[in-house]
């Protein structure tokens, strides 16, 4: 067990001995059936961001280096199904994957029987709460050095009113001094079942959280308060599953970099990464980026190898190459893509065929060929869009809807390849020096625009995440050089470049 000793245990009350857990468990609990999502399934089964919802809330005590047990409390009749996803992602915390009672205060009873005698850490969170952070994990774990009760909440940016059975405001209290609770709610194990025992012999016991019964039954114990975050949300209503699923998406816009040449290396070496439209621009780069590293890269592209990325023969061949010179495929990119500007009813039938076979028949038709090749490596096939998938604009109509079918696509493969283990991801960049770009709109200030190494950068960084299904947004840091780019002399106006918006 993994703890920042903080506080000195020593500030004890005088009399008592200082605390000395065992061991920390998180119980999660996983009892929601999702009647108020009319799903007909637990919430906690439905999949964001290309996982099911309890899936990345494990995750999260998986990573924390405080949390040495996991039991999960699963809704009656789903303990099978919640003990596959525990098996299929490999989380070795957990010990437990049992039936939860049928209320929230009884399924406390089952967790605390399961976690057994003896002191230690119990940390109870909501399954449906998956965008958790390992802040507030550890916050909560050290604050029982001094606390034996820990609650996490945040404060209301509403004015709180209550009223009576009539719906007439009976008071409004000061907001300064009022919370929104979340979870998880951490106690010290003597305590909370201390409290449990005393709510036993009350007839009118009823709670809503666990912090409550400790207030109620135990109202000389302290219940420490730690920041949560506006980001910790639960899935309760149909709208917060698309919150979660973009909250999932900005939270993956900065990916874990390495912290040296060094430990790239390490990571990339021996790869074999084939980029579809690796000749100009940010493909270009992501090439040479990863040959430094020691990864063994084949760039294709209409322009330098003949490469057609919407022609199913042009992309086997170009995949069998790759696979013949080094055995193997891990990452396949498809940065090409063109940008046509103008009204969509003035455009000639050619160019929306040209537009539609580039942007968007190509990666899906490399996604077909390139799945038998990454399934033997596990490996990850990594896509492109631009700011404008969230909103058409016009004169970029056909752009911006095959950037939209793009993000679809990311998302619907992650999950389709999952049990592949294949992972499938797309960068959203910024506006980026690249040649397409500059074809498209000329001369603009160096300073507004994201340099295409940075997006290549990201790139490398996301191929050796574990990511899958995210958008991945990239923009430019701040005092970033600009960055001048050559245009080349000739440029077929379909060359393969990266799509940016």
């Amino acid at each position: 067990m993994t703890q920042d000793q903080t506080t000195d245990p020593g500030t004890t009350p005088e009399g008592r001995a200082p605390w000395r857990p065992s061991r920390t468990v998180a119980v999660v609990l996983a009892g929601g059936t999702g009647t108020r999502l009319g799903l007909g399934i637990p919430k906690q089964l439905l999949k964001i961001a290309g996982k099911p919802i309890i899936e990345h809330t494990l995750a999260v005590f998986e990573a924390a280096p405080e949390i040495d047990e996991i039991i999960v409390l699963m809704a009656t009749g789903h303990v099978a199904e919640a003990q596959k996803i525990v098996d299929k992602a490999g989380f070795r915390k957990v010990t437990k994957v049992i039936e939860g009672g049928d209320t929230r205060n009884a399924t406390t009873r089952v967790a605390l029987d399961a976690v057994g005698a003896g002191d230690c850490n119990i940390l109870f969170h909501d399954a449906v709460r998956p965008l958790l952070s390992g802040r507030i994990v550890r916050e909560c774990v050290n604050a029982l050095w001094t606390y034996s009760a820990v609650d996490v909440a945040i404060p209301s940016a509403d004015t709180i009113i209550q009223v009576d059975e009539n719906e007439c405001i009976t008071d409004i209290p000061v907001r300064a001094t009022l919370r929104r609770g979340q979870t998880p709610q951490a106690f010290r194990s003597g305590t909370i079942r201390e409290a449990y025992r005393r709510a036993e012999g009350d007839p009118d016991f009823a709670a809503t959280d666990d912090c409550g019964v400790v207030l109620r039954y135990l109202p000389e114990t302290p219940i420490k308060v730690i920041d949560g975050s506006d980001e910790n949300i639960k899935v309760t209503h149909p709208v917060d599953v698309h919150l979660a699923d973009k909250l999932f998406q900005l939270a993956a816009a900065k990916v874990p970099r390495l912290t040296d040449h060094r430990a790239y290396s390490e990571e990339v070496s021996g790869r074999t990464i084939v980029v579809f439209g690796g000749s100009y621009g940010i493909g270009h780069d992501l090439t040479e980026l990863a040959r430094r590293y020691g990864a063994q890269v084949f760039p294709f592209s209409r322009s330098s190898t003949g490469t057609h990325v919407e022609r199913p023969e042009d992309v086997e061949a170009a995949l069998r190459t790759a696979f013949e010179a080094t055995g193997r495929i891990d990452h396949v990119v498809v940065t090409a893509g063109i940008l046509e500007k103008g009204a969509l009813a003035e455009m000639d039938q050619e160019t929306i065929d040209r537009v539609l076979q580039v942007n968007f028949v190509g990666p899906v038709t490399v996604a077909r060929q390139a799945l038998p090749y990454l399934q033997q490596t596990k490996g990850q096939l990594l896509l492109y869009t631009s700011s404008s998938y969230t909103r058409g604009r016009a004169d970029y109509a056909l752009y911006s809807a095959t950037k939209a079918a793009l993000v679809n696509l990311t998302q619907a493969l992650a999950d389709e390849w999952a049990e592949f283990g294949v992972r499938v991801n797309v960068i959203n960049p910024e506006r980026t020096a690249t040649p397409m770009r500059t074809k498209a709109f000329g001369a603009e200030p160096e300073h507004t625009l994201l340099a295409a190494e940075t997006v290549a950068q990201s790139s490398l960084d996301v191929l050796i995440s574990d990511l899958t299904g995210q958008v991945i947004d990239v923009r430019r840091p701040p005092g970033e050089a600009p960055v001048a780019v050559a245009v080349p002399a000739q440029t077929d106006r379909s060359a393969s470049a990266a799509a940016v918006g």
